[in-house]
């Protein structure tokens, strides 16, 4: 079987933990306490969600593990109050 590489955001959580998005799979969000945990889980949902689209005959996203990432932060103005 071979394997397929997506690519995981984690954004850390203000109380601890890690939240998770995928962005092949725009609909899986989960979460995890430490990096590891995070990425197990994003693992599990993944796994469940390609076994889903394979009995339903649904297409599979494409791989995008080896994708550039670039993340920039912007900045606007607070609404007023």
């Amino acid at each position: 079987m071979s394997a397929l590489a997506y690519r995981v955001i984690l954004e850390p959580e203000p109380e601890g933990g890690y939240n998770v998005v995928v962005p092949a799979f725009p609909h899986i969000h989960t979460c995890g306490d430490d990096v590891a945990d995070a990425l197990a889980m994003a693992t599990d949902a993944i796994g469940l969600e390609l076994a889903v689209m394979h009995d339903r005959g649904l297409p599979v996203p494409e791989p995008d593990g080896d994708s550039e990432v670039r993340i920039e932060r912007v900045v606007v103005p607070a609404p007023a109050a």
